[in-house]
Formats: structure tokens, sequence, C-alpha cells
């Protein structure tokens, strides 16, 4: 089969694409992959500074959606189900065999390259938004890095949560799109963006920031907060690691929460399916994951380095036939 294989740890130029054996599928749902999401994680683990280490060459790919072409007998799924899975690695190729615990149904009203999408960003965002950010209707949430793949999730998982949404955004043209999305306000990094924050709500600040940046941003990020507000961290695209200082959390009465999905599941296995299920409500009242960008499997490269340089607005996957 053909696959997308990490043979040195130098970014998306040491990938290659292969034709390599079919996975080993005992006791796994092998997968007939349709589509591919692509994710900070796989841009991570192609410079070797994911916490999740493969030794090489090794595939990436931590999402995919497809058509199950074998599965344990007491797995639930069977030949010609149309399902995703949360790959970790290996998604980036023709086939990749999944645990059953990792493999979920796609709704009915969903392609593949839409269920692709619902993996990473998504169920991410409802675990921050509900779980870690404890987010009510009526709430204020400003969104950093509001254009990319998390941030179009959180607009649009936190109108559907009955939220009022300030994106900020450093992109130019992105605008009417994260509009489009349910953004009420639409800020620019560059402004004065957390000037603007307090601005827009009358001077006592937002009630969540979801920061998947880190950097100066997180800083400025505390700065807005409300009293009792929730800076939620998801990672660190800008690079670096953001330190506070708590006796602003102590004084201030805020909290700052993690949100790192992936390792919560795997001490929290059920919660996989929790949030799974208010994703398909999600989807049943009307949320559809926004795919924008499209790539062949042989673009692999591009498409992460498309990422890496901040090109992708929205969601990008790779599709296959």
């Amino acid at each position: 089969m053909r696959a997308v294989v990490v043979t040195e740890l130098s970014g998306p130029g040491g990938m290659t694409l292969q034709d390599i054996p079919e996975p080993a599928a005992e006791g796994l749902v092998l997968i007939d992959v349709k589509a591919s999401g692509v994710c900070f994680p796989d841009l991570l683990i192609s410079y070797g500074k994911y916490q999740l280490g493969p030794e090489l060459p090794f595939v990436p790919g931590a999402e995919v959606a497809g058509v199950v072409v074998s599965a344990p007998a007491d797995s639930g799924f069977e030949p010609g189900h149309r399902v995703l899975a949360a790959s970790q690695v290996g998604g980036y190729a023709e086939r990749v065999a999944v645990l059953p615990a990792q493999v979920l149904p796609i709704p009915s009203i969903l392609n593949f390259d839409e269920a692709a999408s619902l993996i990473v960003n998504y169920q991410t965002m409802e675990f921050a938004l509900e779980r870690r950010a404890r987010l009510r209707a009526g709430e204020t949430v400003v969104v950093l890095g509001a254009a990319g793949g998390v941030g179009t999730s959180t607009i649009q998982l936190a109108k559907a949560h009955g939220a009022r949404v300030i994106a900020v955004v450093r992109r130019d043209g992105a605008d009417d799109f994260l509009r489009e999305l349910g953004a009420d306000d639409v800020v620019r990094l560059e402004d004065g963006w957390g000037a603007r924050v307090r601005e827009l709500t009358g001077g006592r600040g937002a009630q969540i920031v979801v920061d998947p940046v880190g950097g100066d941003a997180f800083d400025e990020a505390v700065r807005v907060l409300a009293p009792e507000g929730r800076l939620v961290v998801i990672g660190f695209a800008g690079g670096a690691i953001s330190e506070v200082k708590v006796n602003r959390v102590l004084f201030r009465n805020i909290s700052i929460v993690g949100a790192a999905w992936g390792e919560f599941i795997r001490t929290e296995p059920n919660a996989l399916e929790e949030v799974h299920a208010a994703l398909v409500r999600h989807v049943e009242r009307g949320l559809r994951p926004v795919v924008t960008s499209r790539y062949p499997l042989e673009q692999a490269a591009d498409a992460l380095r498309d990422l890496e340089a901040g090109l992708v607005l929205g969601k990008a996957v790779l599709v296959q036939d």
C-alpha cells in the first residue's frame, strides 16, 4: 500500500511517499482510509517535538475516516461500516489498523472529509469548552488563533453552546469567513486586541479565553479575563511555552486550565464516546466541520508546510479515492 513515511525528523521535508506492507490487524480494526486530517500534532511529530515519539521510520497521521475492511468479532464493527478513528500515527496511508476503542461511527450526514476533521480539533474543543472551561450559555469566549483548525472548531462549538464569540486573528482576509462561522466580533491581533476585548465587553473582560498559541498572547489573555474567568490552554503553536505569576491567578480569582484531550482519554476512556455523542448532537442540529483545503496523499508534505506557514484557513485533509 502507499503511505507517507517519515525517515528523518526534519519536518515535512523528511517524509516521502513509499510502498509499504499493510499493517498487521490482529485484534484491530483495519480501515480503508478515505480521508486523513492534517493537524498540528502531525507537524510536531515530523520534527520529533511531540510527546508521542515513534521510532524511525514511521507513518504519521493522527486522525482518519474511512471504511472498515476487517474487525474483531466483538468490536461492534463490520466490513463496510463508515468510521472515523484517532489513529495517533499511521493515518497518512491507504490503510491503517486501529484499536477498536479508538474507532467511532461516522454520523450519516457527514462525508469522509468532514468526518476526518471531527476528531482532533472538534473532540478537543468540545472537551475543552464543556468539561474544562465549564462554558455556560451567554458567556463571552475569546478565541486566539481563530482562523486555524482549533480556532474555527472553537467558534462553531462555542456558538452551539450559546456563547458570544470574539475571534482574534493575525492573518488578512479571514474576517468574513470567521463571521460566517458565527463569530460575533473579529479583532486583529496586532491592533491591541486585549484593549479591544475589554471595550467589547464593557470593561469587564471575557469569561473564557481559548489559547492554542501561547507566547506573548498568553500574557494578554490573562489580563482580559473577567473575575472567575477561565483561560484554557490548548497548545503552543507560537512556539514558546508561557509562564504565569500565580499571584495574578489568586488575587484576580481566575483559573488557568489545560485541555490535553489525548492524554485525558488515556486515563478516562469512556469520555471518548461521551464527547462523540455530544458532537453528533451538534451535527444533527446543523454543525458541519469546516474543510477548506484538500490535498492528495502524495502532497502530504505540502499540506504540512502550508499548515506551518499559516496558509490553511480552517481545516486541511488528505483525500483518497
